[in-house]
């Protein structure tokens, strides 16, 4: 049985990565949020995998990489889209550098590509959801909407749901905004105008000529910007006629 370790700082995100790979089989030999304990715990059970984050206590996930290096293989969880903190990451023996937010099934499927072994069967759901987030997020990626900003995972969850469920989008105000804000335990006004300021920001940007190539059509002309509704159903729709689901 491979062994994973987990190196997160956020707690309940260390818990659903911890769940996710013993569903798929693996042995958790270990999770910590600090960062000497982390590099105690790979000397002493030799991971053939581990998950760093690069916000850790006491010493830093680069600081871990440089001093365990070749000791096992790391997947790097960061913040940060820096290139110059990428390549460092990667030179200090990082094999897959990943942006948070991630699900611990993008995180899974990683180690997984690392490790040489097939996706271990866990059905078509998690296949599709992984797709289905990775699809979404370079959406964003491409027209500029960051993932530090609250309207990110909101307006992710929404346009989930309404490829799930196409019909939600016809009622957004009670049907779409109060289950994000429930799953994010929010409100549905607040929802609301992060996912309008998520909107707003890639508009700002100035990438409609990105936005416009993502939909494959001259959608919007200059500072013409849709509603969250129509957003959303702009995605899904895609999403769906490029049999994403």
């Amino acid at each position: 049985m491979k062994k994973i370790l987990i190196l997160e700082s956020n707690e309940s995100f260390a818990l659903e990565l911890a769940a996710c790979f013993k569903d798929a089989g693996y042995d958790v030999c270990g999770t910590t949020g600090d960062g000497n304990e982390g590099i105690a715990l790979i000397e002493k059970h030799s991971p053939d995998a581990t998950v760093v984050s690069l916000m850790l206590r006491n010493a830093d996930g680069i600081s871990v990489l440089e001093r365990a290096k070749g000791k096992t293989n790391f997947i790097v969880l960061g913040n940060f889209s820096d290139d110059a903190i990428i390549r460092r990451a990667i030179d200090a023996g990082a094999r897959y550098y990943i942006m948070k937010p991630v699900s611990a099934d993008v995180v899974g499927m990683r180690v997984e590509d690392v490790l040489g072994e097939a996706p271990k069967p866990r059905g078509e759901q998690r296949r599709r959801a992984v797709s289905l987030d990775e699809r979404i997020s370079n959406i964003f990626i491409s027209i500029g909407i960051p993932p530090n900003i609250k309207g990110y995972m909101y307006l992710r969850e929404g346009i989930k749901m309404t490829v799930e469920q196409p019909r939600v989008i016809t009622n957004v105000t009670k049907g779409l905004y109060p289950v994000i804000a429930e799953k994010f335990d929010t409100s549905a006004s607040k929802v609301e105008r992060a996912i309008r300021h998520a909107i707003e920001v890639a508009w700002n940007r100035g990438r409609v000529d990105a936005i416009n190539a993502i939909f494959g059509a001259r959608v919007y002309i200059g500072s013409e910007k849709p509603t969250n509704s129509e957003f959303i159903a702009l995605v899904a729709d895609k999403l769906i006629l490029e049999d994403m689901i």
